[in-house]
């Protein structure tokens, strides 16, 4: 079964980017998208999700309190948080949260350790 991304971010410029990066990175693994984190929790009831990538800064939910919502949820996702706000709350938030937390702008570079780091958790995992 292929393994499902969730990219959550307001900005479609920056699903875009992230979408390229992680087509690049795993060309195999099907991309959903959310530019907020209710449509976000509705994408992952609907069909389910195995990774998510998502924006600290969004209308409503931040990318942090949804990280924590998914993570209550999913114990063993890989989720990851991408963000220009580059504070040592957000990344200590991140890390309470077990979130991979990824600088904006987002590089391919930048992706490549928490896909790989992802890939490897879902394939022990049974994926």
């Amino acid at each position: 079964m292929a393994t499902t991304v969730l990219i959550v971010d307001d900005s479609k410029l920056a699903r875009i980017v992230l979408g390229k990066a992680i087509a690049a990175l795993q060309p195999d693994w099907m991309r959903l998208e959310a530019s907020n984190a209710d449509e976000a929790v509705a994408i992952v009831d609907a069909q389910g999700v195995d990774v998510a990538v998502l924006d600290y800064n969004m209308p409503g939910r931040d990318g942090l309190a949804l990280a924590e919502d998914l993570r209550a949820r999913f114990p063993t996702m890989p989720i990851a948080v991408a963000t220009a706000n580059v504070q040592d709350e957000i990344i200590a938030r991140a890390r309470a949260a077990n979130a991979t937390f990824i600088p904006k702008p987002v590089t391919e570079d930048g992706m490549r350790g928490f896909l790989s780091g992802a890939a490897l958790r879902l394939k022990s995992a049974g994926q």
